[in-house]
């Protein structure tokens, strides 16, 4: 019998997704820093969700862990949860994109199938949510991403901001003062490459950007 999913796994399995949706693993200490709990206490998770009926990740000491078809599955199910609520709470409860990380957080394990349901078709079957992250299909799927980070442009490339992957509130509300939101259009017009800063212009204004906030910027280039 296939083991229970608690809360506790589903925001393992959701970190390590982020950690290896480029084809990387991801590490303990990694793992043990998205989650603010110990390197040990990481490891123990690992080695249970390893050997779970059905395995959940694939382990290896010192080589880290990867999300086997069920670990992902489960993972990409908690993702859709979460990325509609934070859709659903700026559409329908005036949230901003600043505030709705840590309630989504909350909301994200415990929202039945059937709600998650009822809100995507109230709200159209949204493709990406506030800050422009893909929402996995109902089937739990990943579309494809076709951005790159605004790291990677250099002077005279230009494209429209497609999505911003930060929860830090700060962050988002300096970006948004400087209209770095979804669908904003960006011209990179000077690089140093010193310090990786870019310089770019959006709605007529120019900015200095470091690699930190480029890094998490990405752009669908034109």
């Amino acid at each position: 019998m296939a083991q229970k999913i608690t809360f506790s796994t589903q925001d393992y399995l959701k970190h390590i997704y982020d950690l290896t949706e480029n084809g990387e693993t991801a590490s303990t200490n990694a793992l043990a820093q998205k989650l603010n709990i110990s390197a040990p206490s990481v490891t123990g998770m690992i080695q249970k969700l390893a050997s779970a009926t059905p395995p959940l990740v694939e382990y290896q000491k010192h080589q880290g862990a990867t999300l086997t078809k069920e670990g992902k599955k489960a993972a990409l199910e908690v993702i859709r949860h979460h990325r509609l609520l934070e859709a659903w709470l700026v559409q329908t409860l005036g949230y901003s994109w600043d505030e709705v990380h840590e309630e989504a957080e909350r909301l994200e394990h415990v929202i039945s199938e059937d709600f998650e349901r009822r809100i995507a078709a109230a709200m159209g079957h949204p493709t990406r949510d506030p800050h422009g992250e893909l929402i996995p299909t109902e089937d739990l799927k990943m579309p494809t991403d076709n951005s790159a980070p605004l790291s990677s442009l250099r002077p005279k490339q230009s494209g429209i901001l497609k999505c911003v992957k930060a929860a830090d509130t700060d962050l988002l509300r300096y970006l948004e003062s400087l209209g770095l939101i979804p669908g904003a259009e960006i011209e990179v017009t000077d690089y140093s490459p010193f310090d990786h800063n870019l310089t770019i212009k959006v709605r007529k204004k120019t900015t200095v950007l470091g690699l930190n906030i480029t890094s998490k910027i990405f752009i669908e280039e034109r």
